[in-house]
């Protein structure tokens, strides 16, 4: 029995040996007890005999660049199928993820695939796959690269929390609805972008670069809409009666409530277009505007010139009046004249706000 126990021991420590130091970063392992402290563990000490209805496991792996790693060659993920007891399907399944969303049942488990967003600023929308593996009492989330959600949850929970009371289904149904407000963050960026746009746009002088980024902001809604419409079958079928039925109905509440959410927030990317389409009408406002202005000036300027030239032109007929042996004198008072005609003009075009 203690030859079992320690050539056990020295396959364990042997297989911490092969793994690669940079594993312990790419996976992080957190057991949530509601009854006890909650406490990372390493993937070496994953014992699902050990969780209950108040504990939960959650796994979380970041997969690395596509570049860099592959589903189905990354030996990580082959053995944590292993341990969580995925078996053949959930091994396939693992070197088939591809970023798109889908939802897929397999009774003890089932996979949900997403994209969130993650906005740089500028309009640069940027979808992050992710994939999560819901069974019983553990919840396993792989990705490629960091989530900004994610680092968000884990930044919140800094002291002992109640998550471990929480289902597997209830707590993938919360990682959904991060997923889901991250396109509600974007689209709050969105709006800023919109609100500095037309601020511009409604400056005394308009800026013609503003058409250049209607179009980027055009673009931007559209490349949001099409990453989240592809979610609505998924959502759909989380929140149908028959998917992962249970007596309480609990998961079936959640799903349900979590798809109101994506409904919202599917409303709240479709007003996005609507949004540039204001805008638009905006602008081309403005710049009617600033061309009826010009034509305004450019009317009163010929107006007031064209009166001159009646002026100059009657002065000039050919016959003889007592005004043209006045000499200079006469020249410089029909000057003045106009001048005085010009300002006059030129004053009451400026108190009538003509341009």
């Amino acid at each position: 029995m203690t030859d079992t126990l320690e050539s056990g021991a020295a396959v364990a420590k042997r297989r911490s040996a092969d793994r690669a130091p940079a594993d312990a970063e790419r996976l992080r392992a957190t057991l949530f007890d509601a009854d006890g402290a909650d406490r990372s563990l390493d993937v070496d000490a994953i014992d699902l005999a050990s969780l209950s209805e108040r504990k939960l496991l959650w796994v979380d792996v970041d997969i690395g660049d596509e570049d860099k790693h592959s589903a189905g060659a990354d030996p990580l993920l082959t053995d944590l199928a292993s341990r969580l007891g995925l078996g053949t399907d959930g091994r396939e399944l693992l070197q088939e993820l591809n970023g798109s969303a889908r939802l897929q049942n397999f009774g003890e488990w089932f996979l949900v695939q997403v994209i969130a967003v993650e906005s740089n600023g500028g309009l640069r929308f940027r979808g992050r796959g992710l994939a999560i593996i819901c069974g019983d009492n553990f919840v396993v989330s792989i990705h490629r690269g960091p989530v900004e959600f994610i680092e968000r949850l884990r930044d919140r929970e800094r002291a002992e929390t109640r998550i471990g009371s929480l289902s597997a289904e209830g707590f993938t149904a919360s990682l959904l609805d991060w997923m889901v407000e991250s396109y509600l963050h974007a689209v709050s960026d969105f709006e800023a972008t919109v609100d500095r746009l037309e601020v511009t746009i409604l400056a005394r002088t308009v800026n013609p670069e503003s058409l250049p980024e209607l179009a980027k902001l055009r673009r931007g809604a559209s490349r949001l809409r099409r990453m989240l419409a592809p979610h609505r079958h998924v959502f759909g079928a989380l929140a149908r009666p028959d998917f992962r039925p249970d007596e309480t109905g609990v998961a079936d509440k959640q799903f349900r409530a979590l798809e109101q959410r994506f409904e919202r927030a599917m409303d709240a990317v479709e007003s996005t277009r609507e949004l540039v389409m204001g805008s638009f009408e905006l602008f081309t406002t403005r710049m009617a505007q600033r061309t009826n202005d010009t034509m305004r000036a450019l009317t009163f300027a010929t107006v007031l010139l064209g009166s001159l030239a009646m002026v100059a032109g009657a002065l000039g007929m050919n016959f003889k009046a007592g005004f043209f042996d006045s000499g200079d004198m006469g020249f410089w008072t029909a000057i003045g004249s106009m001048i005085g005609v010009v300002l006059i003009a030129v004053g009451i075009a400026r108190w009538r706000r003509w341009f």
